[in-house]
């Protein structure tokens, strides 16, 4: 999502600056912050492999079953795939 405040406007709320920061999750304790890294390092993943969760379970030398059950546990804003291309003519 893109920032709409200009960036001369020094008088804007404090909930408008608010919403232009990043929004970072914060982690609580060990479990938290090994699920925010978990997390993180999926999406990268599945970001570089175009979307696809098999290519990613391979990547991260886990099976695809477990990476979707993460996926689905840790929130993981998931890429849509990548169309295949069709090859015509072949049969």
């Amino acid at each position: 999502m893109a920032c709409a405040l200009p960036s001369k406007l020094p008088h804007a709320p404090a909930t408008a600056r608010a919403a232009c920061r990043p929004r970072v999750r914060q982690a609580q304790g060990f479990h938290g912050a090994v699920s925010e890294f978990k997390r993180q390092l999926i999406e990268v993943t599945l970001r570089q492999m175009g979307g696809n969760r098999t290519l990613a379970a391979r990547v991260l030398a886990s099976s695809a079953r477990y990476l979707l059950r993460l996926i689905r546990e840790l929130g993981v804003a998931t890429p849509p795939p990548q169309r295949r291309r069709r090859i015509v003519g072949a049969g």
